[in-house]
């Protein structure tokens, strides 16, 4: 054995100090060769750009060359090139063989007061067409929707402009110029909070596999958020007090990274011969709510959007990364199993109701609240499968009284924030 070790020092050894002396050869030939000129690619090397020639020496490959494969091209069309499909120039006026009609409306009331976003106007655009549809602006009869900061510009039938009209109206109407929202984010452990509360819901139709929705009184919502605190495995992730602007979109995410090693790159020339690839993988729950008021402020049209995404479990690989010192070295890398649950769905409901939306028993989308021992404990430590719940309720307009299932809040608590 210790006549091995021995020979298997010595070869190490010298096979270093051989790589050494060529190295050393390699840089007293490249200091003695004169340097090259500059040459202009050739367009099998890179596609021409309008700054002129690209210019490297030549030796310097391209790295998408360099590494056996072909390199990225710009797509770029030929002014050249004869068109297929036959093209005519249209008319100089829009047809309106279907009565269309050019009007112009004017969204700066709405626009000019609200200073959340950029784009204020991009919320108009959105629910024109959540309303009307895609097809109707892209098929027969000829019509155009354009929008800016100031104007939406409106070519169709006067049907058609009866729905927009009404649509803008609620936009820029005054009386809802600043309307609140009580959202609440629930996980609770198990669903048999139905059996006490089955009474009180008036079921709402769903188009989601496996999601149920709800209305009820405000008193009602009170007693079950009460009801649900009392319970072990109840967990609230978000404020229910929320400053949503009529029309715009309000964002509430609660996520956490997982790091994972997804891949191995052989490394010969650095120890250990191989560098692990890294990956993340973002998990918990991004919730988008985004209502619009009916004119008379009596009824809240609403897009929800839910987006949970989980790694249920890591399954392990091992990979073989054998190198000269180690020839049974192996590796571990990580399949990601993930699992994930999507709601985008519209409701309409009464504003003195509230809105209750499950999706189903999953996989815990937060970190679960730490118990005070630091250890997992049955009947004490959250589970690894809770029930997502988002209660959604009209609150008025700011300054205004605070209703049953806000009990602890004060008059005008929403005032000066907007």
């Amino acid at each position: 054995m210790l006549i091995r070790r021995f020979i298997l020092a010595a070869l190490l050894l010298s096979a270093t100090s051989a790589a050494q002396a060529q190295g050393r050869r390699d840089t007293t030939a490249l200091a003695q060769t004169p340097p090259a000129q500059e040459q202009p690619l050739a367009d099998s090397d890179t596609a021409p750009s309008s700054g002129g020639a690209k210019w490297r020496t030549p030796g310097s490959a391209p790295r998408a060359a360099a590494e056996g494969q072909q390199p990225l091209r710009p797509v770029s069309g030929d002014p050249s090139r004869a068109p297929i499909a036959r093209v005519t120039k249209g008319p100089d006026s829009l047809p309106n063989d279907g009565g269309q009609e050019w009007r112009d409306y004017d969204i700066s009331p709405y626009t000019a007061r609200v200073t959340s976003t950029n784009r204020p106007e991009q919320a108009i655009l959105d629910w024109i067409l959540r309303e009307t549809g895609y097809e109707a602006w892209h098929t027969q009869p000829l019509a155009v929707l354009n929008i800016d900061n100031h104007r939406l510009r409106v070519y169709h039938t006067p049907e058609m402009h009866g729905l927009v009209s009404e649509m803008v109206d609620r936009f820029v109407n005054t009386e809802a110029e600043s309307h609140a929202f009580g959202m609440r984010v629930i996980t609770v452990g198990s669903p048999n909070w139905r059996s006490k509360s089955h009474k009180i819901l008036h079921p709402v139709a769903t188009q989601t596999q496996g999601v149920q929705a709800w209305l009820m009184a405000k008193e009602d919502a009170a007693l079950l958020v009460a009801d649900l605190r009392r319970r072990s495995d109840f967990q609230e992730h978000s404020t229910p007090h929320l400053l949503v602007n009529n029309g715009q979109a309000k964002h509430i995410a609660a996520t956490r990274t997982r790091n994972y090693i997804r891949d191995v790159i052989l490394k010969s020339e650095a120890w250990p011969g191989f560098e692990p690839q890294m990956a993340q993988f973002d998990e918990g729950f991004k919730l988008e709510f985004n209502p619009l008021l009916s004119l008379d402020g009596k009824v809240v049209d609403a897009v929800v959007r839910c987006e949970v995404d989980l790694v249920e479990k890591l399954i392990p690989v091992m990979i073989d990364v054998p190198t000269t010192v180690a020839p049974r070295q192996r590796q571990r890398v990580d399949v990601p199993q993930p699992i994930s649950s999507r709601l985008h769905e519209r409701f309409r409901w009464p504003v003195e109701q509230v809105l209750m939306i499950s999706l189903g028993v999953g996989p815990t989308p937060v970190a679960p609240s730490a118990n005070p021992i630091g250890v997992n404990v049955p009947l004490i430590s959250g589970g690894t499968r809770t029930e997502l719940l988002v209660l959604i309720e009209s609150k008025g307009k700011l300054g205004n009284q605070p209703t049953a299932l806000q009990p602890g809040a004060t008059p005008n608590a929403y005032r000066n924030r907007y």
